[in-house]
């Protein structure tokens, strides 16, 4: 059995936050098992009762679009993009894909999947932990380290995202 030696971070960069759960795409998913979408896809819907809502869902042509333009993968030329809209599976629905393809290669991939799954949560536990503290520690000292706990709050924020409207504006606007 090959030895394929993925970082965490390569398929961490491939979770998205999507209807406030962390799933990854159907091509990312196959790039990293190493078959096709239409064979991922194919597969998917001969074992549907496998893959309720909680494991995998089907974007809305709006959030397809949105991810298509930040991740730029666009190529060129006739037959190029998928015709239907991509999956996005779950922790569990990628674990259960690979239980439906079964092959040396995505039952190697399946488990630095679930590593990286199993980091990013890790991180989250962490990061709400911290806070937590951060909270009881401004509990107990006094005003004047107010501006240090502020602060370390903010670092902790995620940062707000600019939405850039494109157009022009009218006086009325201005």
């Amino acid at each position: 059995m090959p030895n394929y030696n993925i970082p965490v971070e390569f398929i961490e960069n491939k979770i998205y936050f999507i209807h406030n759960k962390k799933v990854m795409l159907d091509n990312d998913l196959v790039e990293l098992y190493g078959v096709s979408t239409k064979r991922l896809n194919e597969q998917v819907r001969r074992n549907i009762e496998r893959f309720p809502e909680d494991f995998m869902f089907v974007l809305a042509k709006e959030e397809a679009d949105s991810l298509r333009s930040q991740i730029a993968t666009l190529k060129k030329g006739r037959g190029q993009h998928s015709k239907y809209l991509p999956y996005a599976f779950t922790e569990h629905g990628a674990i259960m894909a690979a239980t439906i393809l079964n092959s040396p290669r995505v039952v190697e991939m399946s488990i630095f999947v679930v590593r990286a799954f199993v980091k990013l949560r890790e991180m989250l536990i962490s990061h709400k932990d911290l806070k937590q503290k951060i909270e009881e520690m401004e509990k107990k000292y006094d005003s004047q380290f107010k501006i240090v706990f502020n602060a370390i709050k903010e670092l902790m924020s995620p940062p707000e995202k600019q939405v850039w409207k494109i157009g022009f504006k009218t006086e009325k606007e201005k």
